[in-house]
């Protein structure tokens, strides 16, 4: 009697598969892992100092902006539209914050890290510490010192572990534990956690001040649900699933960006993250274009793309084997390192 051979299951992967990937570079553009050369290199990196300034206004608007806005109106309504508007606030402020980190905001570097600064603390995160961090991600993606690996792990997951972990973005959890980390880091007497935490002491004491102690709570509960749950979704959407290799098309998704997630959640280019990261010298302003140079060069392929995110996020919790990354929250910014 034969014996009945049994399928094996290949276990389901977001890394696109080899034939995804063709093998044109380097070319006298760019080098061996996407990133420009020469002069094509120096005039991607131009810093653009005044749309920069203008970036950081609109910033302020969409966020403090919209706050006061609502204490001036202080209305039950006002504040519910400033809650939801303060979604893509907090998006705003940390992006332009990760632009500074990666001294791209302004080429005066006291000024870009002043202002960047500004930013970063003004959503609870600790720029200088995000820094460290943050290089250390863009050095070796999903290697042994990648910060976010827990995070970005063991996708595709089975839907009822997505939808856990989204809830407690949305309900608030995550932000907790982050917030727990940052008072703690304070109360151990790190700079960067006293700074924010004596920034926003500051504006709670002018919310009551003004008797407008809704436009705190408003700045904050929206950071802990809205902007938590807009952020693991973006981070998923940039390297969930991936693995370590010196091929960022293996590190880094690629979806194709529509007006509204570039509105809400990622502005300021920030969706098109594989140019970021095959040249992460490459201000906001130049993504795209790096983005199209590299589609031309035939490197990036739409075999490589996903349509929409929303395509992405139900391929992405399909899997049948969840991650041991239950607890991820995507704390490695509050790493408060003197």
């Amino acid at each position: 009697m034969s014996a009945t051979a049994v399928p094996r299951t290949v276990p389901p992967t977001m890394v696109p598969p080899a034939e995804a990937l063709p093998d044109v570079l380097p070319n006298d553009r760019f080098n061996a892992r996407g990133m420009p050369v020469r002069e094509l290199r120096d005039d991607l990196r131009r810093i653009p100092n005044a749309r920069n300034a203008v970036a950081v206004v609109m910033t302020l608007l969409q966020s403090y902006g919209v706050v006061i806005a609502a204490a001036v109106i202080n209305t039950w309504w006002g504040y519910v539209i400033a809650f939801f508007l303060m979604a893509r606030g907090h998006v705003c402020l940390n992006i332009l914050g990760h632009e500074a980190a990666h001294r791209l905001l302004f080429s005066n570097r006291r000024l870009n890290d002043g202002v960047g600064r500004f930013m970063s603390y003004s959503s609870y995160t600790a720029m200088l510490a995000y820094r460290r961090a943050h290089f250390a991600h863009h050095r070796d993606e999903m290697g042994p010192d990648e910060p976010d690996l827990s995070l970005y792990a063991g996708y595709p997951i089975p839907k009822d572990s997505w939808h856990r972990k989204l809830r407690r973005d949305l309900t608030g959890v995550s932000a907790y534990k982050n917030l727990k980390v940052l008072f703690s880091a304070a109360r151990h007497g790190k700079s960067e956690a006293l700074m924010i935490v004596g920034l926003h002491a500051g504006l709670i004491a002018l919310a009551i001040a003004f008797q407008r102690p809704w436009a705190y709570v408003v700045w904050l509960a929206s950071w802990s649900t809205l902007w938590k749950f807009s952020n693991r979704l973006r981070a998923i959407a940039e390297h969930g699933g991936m693995k370590r290799s010196r091929d960022r098309r293996e590190t880094t998704h690629i979806i194709r960006q529509s007006l509204l997630a570039r509105y809400w959640m990622v502005p300021y280019h920030t969706g098109w993250h594989l140019a970021h990261h095959a040249d992460m010298g490459v201000p906001w302003t130049n993504l795209p274009r790096l983005h199209d140079e590299l589609v031309a060069t035939g490197w990036i392929t739409p075999e490589l793309e996903y349509p929409s995110y929303r395509a992405f996020w139900k391929a992405c919790s399909s899997g049948q084997a969840g991650a041991k990354s239950e607890q991820a929250t995507g704390t490695s910014f509050l790493a408060f390192d003197d």
